[in-house]
């Protein structure tokens, strides 16, 4: 897997990656058809702000490829774990699966979080819209569920090659 020079963030050119996803499938960044992606880092399968967050991405699921538009949702979980949380959703698109946190560094989304009272290391939630070049043009860190998956939209429309 190739790493980049430096997280990634906003004008970021990123170097292409590979990792295992869902569908016995695996994701490359380099060549993807789509006009834009997104990429969503989440916690863990299971857990009620991920599974709000991925019906959210699954019920606007239409009017992301309208725009032209490839989701992919990612955490460290293990791909039986996706597997069985994108059938128990009926996710449209995949999960990638990055346990070894290659990706998760790339885009330096591993934060250390209070659970309980206690200092975890963990993925912060958060979200990254690609262009077909491989080049990052808009992130959100630190997301809030509710309304993050329509701000998304409203960025994504407002690209003129969105909507061509």
């Amino acid at each position: 897997m190739a790493e980049s020079p430096s997280a990634a963030t906003v004008d970021t050119q990123l170097t292409n990656f590979s990792a295992a996803m869902t569908g016995d499938q695996t994701f490359e960044l380099a060549g993807r058809p789509a006009r834009y992606t997104v990429l969503y880092f989440y916690p863990k399968d299971n857990t009620p702000g991920c599974t709000t967050e991925a019906m959210a991405f699954r019920d606007h699921h239409d009017e992301f490829t309208a725009l032209g538009v490839a989701i992919f949702g990612i955490s460290r979980d293990s791909l039986r774990s996706h597997e069985s949380f994108k059938s128990k959703l009926g996710l449209p698109f995949e999960l990638i699966s990055d346990p070894e946190e290659l990706v998760c560094n790339q885009f330096n989304v591993m934060k250390m979080k209070n659970m309980y009272g206690k200092k975890v290391r963990g993925v912060e939630r958060s979200t990254f819209v690609i262009d077909a070049h491989g080049k990052v043009v808009k992130e959100w860190r630190g997301v809030k569920v509710n309304d993050h998956v329509t701000e998304i939209l409203e960025f994504l429309k407002s690209q003129p090659s969105a909507s061509e």
